[in-house]
């Protein structure tokens, strides 16, 4: 497998193929934002949705995650099969109806079903552009590639709530979902410009039902799915995190919602700075011991802020540090671990990246629901699902499996 993005580049001279992949990164990075920007964008309007709709407005959250888990475990394997770009031309198509749908409600029960049908369309963004990063770089250029994506993708968690907050200020929450339908309309337009990387002839020729069998393949695999559960138990307490913040923050420590968005974006800088840093360690150190080294950084944080919230030291400002060098640690986790997993299983890159994303993004599911039901409007349930979860990412990455050569 090449290190570059050659095979998809036709251009006689250089400076247009250096052009070409960069588009091509600046759209693979805008896909990956996607379920990002679907929940970050309305994080500072879940208190006044939670007043309008009465009732625990987490659940929107959790449908979204509930659809987005199960739809890329079908997607995944279509992709393999039919290549990467029909299935995110029709997630695309998904996601604008299910945003247009979410902006209509006018009840809780109603902008769940729709969250789930969004979620239908957006899980094709990430999914897909990870599977086509392993389709065009080896190992350790996927994990740059990937690291690049992760600066590029962090734009939305940025400006993501700082707009919603913005927003609320001048319209309601559903003014949010029409632009999301806005925003997906333009990802439409711009696939008409990336390029198919899976070639006709590495396509899965087997039946869809065959195809799907690649799962259970997945789960025996014990480096695959190290992994795998190293950023799904890490993305448990990111997802505490998204979750509960917006309660935590505005409800309980009284931040006002404009300013909840730049608190929330001050973490998304240390994401992207250790981003950057990671595209050069991955040549230099081994992707399992920076794995190792950044889960018990995350995990050490989250310890020390469990004990600061329990004792009420610090107050806000301890949870602000920690939170920031847990979130920082995600430019080496995301790239380095999705990108390991990938390379034990190349053939069927479709079915593993989905496989991955439906555990890491579903994770949420797990975060909202133990939020829903032992929340007690202080930062302690967020704090303690945060540090359980990321203390058993820092050791499941620790378990020697027969790695590929």
């Amino acid at each position: 497998m090449s290190d570059t993005a050659e095979s998809i580049v036709f251009q006689p001279h250089e400076s247009a193929k250096v052009k070409t992949t960069v588009w091509l990164m600046s759209i693979l990075g805008a896909l990956m934002a996607f379920t990002s920007l679907s929940t970050d964008i309305y994080l500072p309007a879940m208190p006044q949705m939670a007043s309008e709709l009465q009732g625990n407005v987490e659940l929107t959250v959790t449908g979204f995650l509930l659809g987005f888990m199960v739809a890329q475990l079908i997607w995944g394997p279509i992709s393999d099969h039919l290549g990467r770009r029909i299935p995110l031309f029709i997630g695309m198509v998904l996601f604008v109806i299910g945003s247009i749908g979410c902006a209509g409600s006018q009840s809780l029960e109603q902008i769940v079903f729709w969250r789930v049908f969004q979620a239908l369309g957006a899980c094709t963004g990430p999914m897909l552009a990870r599977a086509m990063i392993r389709d065009l770089f080896s190992r350790t250029e996927g994990a740059r590639m990937l690291s690049t994506l992760v600066i590029i993708m962090a734009i939305a968690p940025i400006a993501g709530p700082v707009l919603g907050g913005q927003i609320i200020k001048f319209s309601t929450w559903h003014s949010i979902f029409w632009l999301l339908a806005i925003i997906g309309s333009l990802m439409f337009v711009s696939l008409f410009w990336l390029p198919e990387t899976l070639a006709a002839e590495k396509r899965v020729k087997a039946s869809f039902a065959s195809v799907f069998t690649n799962y259970q393949r997945l789960l025996k695999n014990g480096a695959f799915m190290k992994y795998t559960l190293c950023v799904t138990l890490y993305y448990v307490g990111a997802y505490a995190f998204i979750t509960g913040s917006p309660a935590v923050y505005i409800s309980y420590f009284g931040i006002d919602a404009q300013y909840y968005g730049w608190l929330f974006a001050v973490n998304i800088v240390g994401v992207m700075t250790v981003s950057f840093i990671n595209r050069s360690l991955v040549r230099h150190i081994s992707l399992q011991r920076l794995l190792r080294v950044s889960s018990l950084v995350a995990a050490v944080a989250m310890i020390i802020m469990a004990l600061s919230v329990k004792m009420n030291v610090g107050g806000l400002y301890i949870i602000l540090v920690m939170v920031f060098i847990y979130f920082s640690m995600n430019g080496v986790i995301a790239a380095s671990s999705t990108a390991a997993a990938l390379d034990e299983v190349p053939e069927i890159a479709g079915s593993a990246s989905a496989l991955i994303g439906a555990l890491q993004y579903g994770s949420g599911i797990i975060s909202s629901l133990l939020l829903a039901y032992f929340g007690n409007d202080t930062p302690w349930t967020m704090t303690w699902i945060m540090m359980l979860f990321t203390c058993g990412s820092a050791l499941v990455v620790r378990i020697k499996t027969a790695e590929k050569a």
